[in-house]
């Protein structure tokens, strides 16, 4: 199954958006990744995840929950579109998505409430791009790309860019320790 095309070109951050670069060799670095994330998240915070089938998208995730301390396994939403994890302490839920087989943009994401859920929560959103950027000014993007010539296919390179004035002085480099 190939990856659906965006219907028109990633969106493009302000020059001078944070953005860090990172290389990460294997799941268990990518779940890290998504714990270390997770401590400069807060409530009202949209990432959008971009990467083909098995970049590593809801591994990093799966992480993210760890991260934020909330309830459940994540994992892949494929088929329900969206879960919800609670938090297990103070912090906000989880609201994982999957916009795989969503074709028609913000219409069909508004039948899931994320612009009531997103005040409150932490919305991540696999395959979002061209889908949900009309929720908020301020979003973290992470694309993920598989390494080429990796003969483990464990190698992924990720970008990840603030978006808007929420990280427009957040300190991302934090992320590549």
């Amino acid at each position: 199954m190939e990856a659906p095309a965006a219907p028109y070109g990633p969106a493009e951050p302000a020059p001078g958006a944070p953005r860090v670069e990172l290389t990460v060799t294997s799941p268990e670095q990518m779940r890290d990744l998504g714990r270390r994330l997770a401590e400069l998240l807060r409530a009202g915070d949209l990432v959008m995840l971009t990467g083909e089938l098995g970049a590593g998208k809801t591994t990093f995730t799966r992480g993210l929950g760890e991260g934020l301390g909330v309830r459940g396994a994540v994992t892949s939403p494929t088929f329900v579109i969206a879960r919800v994890h609670p938090s297990l302490g103070d912090g906000p839920p989880l609201v994982h998505v999957d916009a795989y087989r969503l074709s028609g943009g913000l219409d069909d994401m508004e039948d899931l409430d994320l612009d009531v859920s997103l005040p409150d929560s932490v919305i991540v959103v696999e395959w979002g791009e061209g889908k949900v950027e009309e929720l908020t000014d301020d979003r973290l993007q992470l694309v993920i790309h598989r390494a080429v010539g990796d003969t483990t296919d464990e190698v992924r390179h990720l970008t990840l860019t603030g978006v808007g004035a929420r990280w427009a002085t957040a300190d991302l480099s934090a992320l590549t320790a």
